[in-house]
């Protein structure tokens, strides 16, 4: 029994077959927008993009600023960007950008780079308006960007007019590792060279190699040192013609999970050896943790085993160290989940989050400004769970369906962020075995 409302999940016991990624979200709307940023008249077939609400956001944002998209009625991951190079064909008051991140923190820098137009207004959601971007706000306007945030210094709803110069800038990348990406899409727009330092204990590190990797896709050349990068100005967006969307690794981590509590064989296919996400090092945690687990170049391949509770620093993998909060309630031991702290400034606060959430089912947690410590009960208890409009709640907590107790999601609905059909998914890998 369930409704559109919530779901329950009950009696699951396996969780076989194959499994197809849908693209990342973190890797589309780079892409999106690196593809907006090509050559006029340059054009780039981006296969695979997962269609979420987060990339929606993005779509719809570029479409505003006259970007002209064709996407494929046949099929709708297929999607042709006609390149601008900044020079945006339209010139809107407003970008509502919902709670997209992945497309607001990039934007925000990029426009501060390019935008000669009258003042435009990014904004977003009830929860964006309380996600900083405080560093990112300083760093650009030190460097001459002319931004107004209308409600609280370095939060949405902010107003820009251009203006950004290059030089060398100082980043705090402690809080969130999209600010760097976001800096190194917009500094090589500029006609001066830049040199931009990190200051602060970097999260999400990975992220960064990502972006990195992803501009050199695109002809654009970072030199990159330990806890600087050097950006030449003056550089030119050049279309890969064709770039795939690799598959989503940090969604990648609930269908790893399964496999690791329910048994397997699961196969995912889109992430491997050959990802450039840093995600795919949850495979090697499970393993850690007794999964058996074959790692190919695009594939992951795990088998359940008698897991051990892990102590272990997520700060290179915060996203997907939200699905071993859940994998610890089928593990023996307390598991450790440590240097997490950019938790709090995400979708919703997910230490609080999860600690209220995991109390429910009848766990131990404790927690710190940036860790959390979980010890399972001996029997898991059947408890309906809230998501806080966090897609990667609601993801987590399916696995709780594998105990004998069974859970109930509240808002299963808010996986559309990024994963409109992780539940249609679940229930096919879970059915009849």
């Amino acid at each position: 029994m369930s409704s559109p409302a919530e779901i329950i999940l009950k009696n699951v016991r396996h969780c076989q077959g194959v499994v197809i990624l849908p693209g990342s979200k973190s890797i589309a709307n780079r892409a999106l927008l690196m593809a907006a940023l090509c050559a006029q008249g340059q054009r780039t077939v981006l296969t695979n993009v997962l269609r979420s609400d987060d990339t929606e956001r993005m779509i719809t944002a570029l479409q505003a600023l006259g970007v002209s998209l064709d996407i494929d009625p046949n099929e709708p991951t297929t999607i042709t960007v006609h390149g601008c190079a900044g020079q945006w064909p339209q010139q809107p008051e407003q970008l509502d950008l919902g709670n997209a991140g992945t497309a607001m923190r990039p934007l925000l820098a990029v426009l501060s780079a390019t935008w000669q137009g009258p003042t435009l207004e990014l904004t977003g959601d009830a929860r964006m308006q309380e996600r900083p971007l405080l560093a990112l706000v300083d760093c650009l306007q030190q460097q001459g960007a002319q931004l107004r945030c209308t409600k609280q210094w370095g939060y949405p709803p902010i107003q820009l007019s251009g203006g950004l110069q290059g030089g060398t800038l100082s980043i705090d990348g402690s809080a969130s590792s999209q600010y760097i990406s976001a800096l190194l899409m917009a500094l090589p727009l500029l006609p001066q060279d830049s040199v931009l330092q990190l200051v602060g204990d970097v999260v999400s590190r990975p992220y960064i190699h990502l972006t990195i990797a992803m501009l050199a896709r695109f002809g654009i050349e970072i030199d990159v040192h330990p806890h600087h990068f050097v950006i030449r100005g003056g550089q030119s967006y050049q279309s890969p013609q064709h770039y795939w969307v690799e598959g989503d690794a940090s969604a990648a981590s609930y269908w790893l999970a399964a496999a690791a509590i329910a048994g397997g064989p699961l196969l995912v296919r889109g992430v491997g050896k050959l990802s450039i996400q840093g995600d795919v090092a949850f495979a090697d945690y499970l393993a850690q943790m007794g999964a058996q687990v074959t790692v190919a170049d695009d594939y992951i391949e795990v088998k359940g085993g008698s897991l051990r509770a892990l102590d272990a620093d997520y700060n290179a993998i915060p996203d997907a160290a939200m699905t071993m909060a859940t994998v610890a309630l089928f593990a023996q031991g307390t598991t450790h989940i440590r240097n997490v702290a950019n938790w709090r400034i995400k979708e919703t606060d997910r230490l609080a989050a999860m600690a209220t959430e995991l109390a429910k089912v009848g766990a131990e947690v404790v927690t710190t400004d940036s860790s959390i410590h979980i010890t399972p009960p001996l029997q898991i208890q059947h408890a309906v769970i809230e998501t806080y409009q966090d897609h990667r709640m609601a993801m987590c907590f399916a696995l709780l369906g594998f105990s004998e107790a069974g859970v109930t999601i509240r808002d299963p609905n808010c996986c559309a962020k990024t994963y409109p059909n992780f539940f249609t998914e679940f229930r096919r890998l879970t059915a009849g075995h």
